[in-house]
């Protein structure tokens, strides 16, 4: 049976397993190359995505996490996690010491943190998403700016008129998935199961 971690070290994660378990799936919470070398596939929750860099760099987790990614490992990244699988960021944090903020790579797109506002911004908007309707939910959510000719747009929400496209809120490259929403707070359960086909090939 395939495995499916959550990387453990900050923000959501236990809403993410919960919503797994309760899919019938195997879940474990990842903390450790150890734990990761266990699983088949990964889920970067929502959080802050500044300090789930520093503490993937920390635990010795984001090479190994690359690795991973680069070898094929499915991966889906939830807001913060959206953040961390971008390749790159239009507006990084950067700590006290000068040091900018690094991702994980994977999906070929440029991500903006924040895109949507503050704590105090966050806001509800039904999304269609592979042939589902749901309320996504968006707590100080990036979104993607621009995207590379390998990634498929999987959902946006209403853009300025001044900007000809909606504002790109779920992605997909290949093995990998990210949403700026976190589906995890809701009660739907089809970004779940969208991730699921695709670590077991059927999406």
């Amino acid at each position: 049976m395939t495995v499916i971690g959550v990387l453990a070290l900050q923000g959501d994660f236990r809403e993410h397993l919960n919503a797994l378990s309760g899919l019938g799936v195997k879940t474990r919470a990842v903390r450790t190359v150890e734990e990761l070398s266990a699983v088949d596939a990964l889920i970067i929750p929502g959080g802050e995505s500044s300090v789930i860099d520093r503490l993937t760099r920390s635990y010795g987790l984001a090479e190994p996490i690359k690795e991973r990614l680069a070898a094929g490992m499915p991966a889906y990244g939830s807001c913060a996690g959206m953040i961390m699988l971008a390749d790159r960021l239009e507006n990084p944090a950067v700590s006290s010491a000068g040091l900018k903020q690094q991702t994980l790579g994977g999906i070929d797109m440029l991500v903006r943190r924040n895109a949507f506002g503050r704590q105090v911004d966050s806001f509800e908007y039904p999304l269609e998403f592979a042939g589902h309707s749901l309320d996504a939910v968006f707590i100080r959510a990036p979104e993607a700016l621009e995207v590379g000719p390998d990634v498929q747009v999987l959902s946006t929400v209403p853009a300025p008129e001044s900007r000809a496209q909606g504002r790109i809120v779920a992605v997909r490259q290949g093995n990998l998935l990210a949403t700026s929403f976190h589906p995890e707070v809701t009660g739907s359960r089809a970004i779940h199961e969208f991730f699921i086909n695709i670590t077991q090939g059927d999406a």
